[in-house]
């Protein structure tokens, strides 16, 4: 017989049900607003610790290895035990990187920490999103998927605002940014606490595999290879874009850096919400012709030490990102047989989280060889041809599509 605590999740209340996704969403925004908080004070470490940008990049990257930890390990997890045990492990990991960073004073301590915030995002952004989604109605499905993608790309984008801020002009500038999100993510618990439970628990624990299908892989390549581009960019603004403004444009005020780290979530959640109704391959198509602009502006800006065209940059690069990798996913899980899906999406996912890290890395070791200015226009144009390569690979599939058809 259940007891009455079962009864009571597996039947909220109206009223909880009511506001069970508003409660979710903003425990997933607080979270992942974390991932983002030490983007404009890379620069304050590296003054105190006496690294170079190289280090700045190892050391943002060690997220990527987190949250492709917890995808492979932890991605099935919910299923199993429920969406609310998993969700306040996630709280943990990101407490814990709080925690790790308001003491950080060496080199190896922010790598703990960077890893234990990729640790937060990787174990709480699929197990909110489908807590969300499955909170709502289901006539307001939809609504609730535009509800998720927003508390996910906003809270990044609020990281390096509200860090920026309070870096800039708040007291204890490497330690108040911290604190405050560790209250942010305490209300988070609480909110998740008071939304119901969603999963029926009836899958099984295990690590995620990932493969694609043969018959999907081109499709799979094509939308992986613009993620791969897109990501790296937002991993360009994450780790390398405040040293930017510092070091080529010539701006210390750290809330600026704040804005330009921005930018790129921000255009990138109004993409994702505006091009839900573009056919994916089209939309990853106009993506990827997006990104080759904006990557166009972001090495104009840097050969010209320009301010405002680099926060053009990134609204431009963020919306070709929002909208190839949103659709791209989208497309990849179309094609996907349903009894797979899950590892077809997992795959993408790994590939663009790779794409965070990997070309950030080489972005560090370039800068040391080629100076900052002219390695990031270096990576500019890398990564406008990576994804010129991928637009023209879909116009050729469109083409024996409509051939064969």
């Amino acid at each position: 017989m259940p007891t009455i605590s079962q009864v009571t999740e597996q039947q909220p209340t109206p009223t909880r049900q009511r506001f069970g996704f508003a409660l979710l969403a903003y425990a997933f925004a607080a979270i992942m607003l974390g991932t983002t908080l030490p983007t404009p004070m890379y620069a304050l470490y590296s003054d105190r610790m006496h690294f170079q940008v190289l280090t700045t990049t190892v050391i943002f990257s060690t997220y990527a290895v987190g949250v492709l930890a917890a995808l492979l390990v932890f991605g099935r997890w919910s299923d199993a035990l429920g969406r609310r045990p998993v969700l306040l492990a996630g709280a943990g990991f990101a407490l814990a990187s709080a925690v790790v960073f308001l003491f950080a004073d060496d080199v190896p301590l922010l790598l703990v920490g960077r890893v234990l915030s990729g640790l937060s995002a990787g174990v709480f952004t699929g197990t909110a999103t489908a807590a969300i989604v499955e909170t709502s109605p289901p006539h307001q499905r939809d609504r609730a998927t535009a509800i998720a993608t927003v508390a996910n790309i906003g809270g990044l984008g609020a990281g390096p605002l509200v860090a920026g801020v309070l870096v800039q002009y708040a007291p204890a500038p490497l330690q108040l940014s911290f604190a405050v999100h560790i209250v942010l993510v305490l209300l988070g618990v609480g909110a998740v606490l008071m939304a119901p439970e969603t999963s029926s628990r009836t899958g099984t624990l295990g690590l995620q595999r990932l493969s694609v299908p043969a018959q999907m892989r081109p499709v799979f390549l094509t939308a992986a290879t613009a993620a791969f581009a897109g990501f790296s960019v937002t991993g360009l603004f994450m780790a390398v874009v405040p040293t930017f403004v510092r070091s080529v444009i010539g701006i210390e005020n750290h809330a600026v850096a704040g804005v330009v780290a921005s930018s790129i979530f921000v255009a990138s959640a109004i993409a994702q919400l505006s091009a839900r109704r573009i056919p994916p391959r089209r939309a990853v198509a106009i993506g990827c012709a997006i990104l080759v602009v904006g990557m166009v502006v972001l090495a104009v800006a840097l050969h010209l030490a320009s301010l405002p065209l680099l926060v053009v940059a990134g609204a431009v690069a963020g919306i070709g990102q929002g909208i190839s990798f949103s659709r791209g996913l989208a497309a990849v899980a179309e094609l996907a047989p349903a009894d797979r899906r899950a590892e077809v999406s997992s795959t993408y996912f790994v590939v663009a989280y790779v794409a965070i890290s990997v070309p950030v890395i080489a972005e560090g070791f370039a800068s040391q060889h080629l100076g900052l200015r002219t390695a990031g226009v270096s990576f500019a144009v890398a990564t406008a041809v990576l994804a010129a390569i991928c637009l023209a690979a879909i116009l050729v599939q469109e083409r024996r599509i409509a051939a064969a058809g």
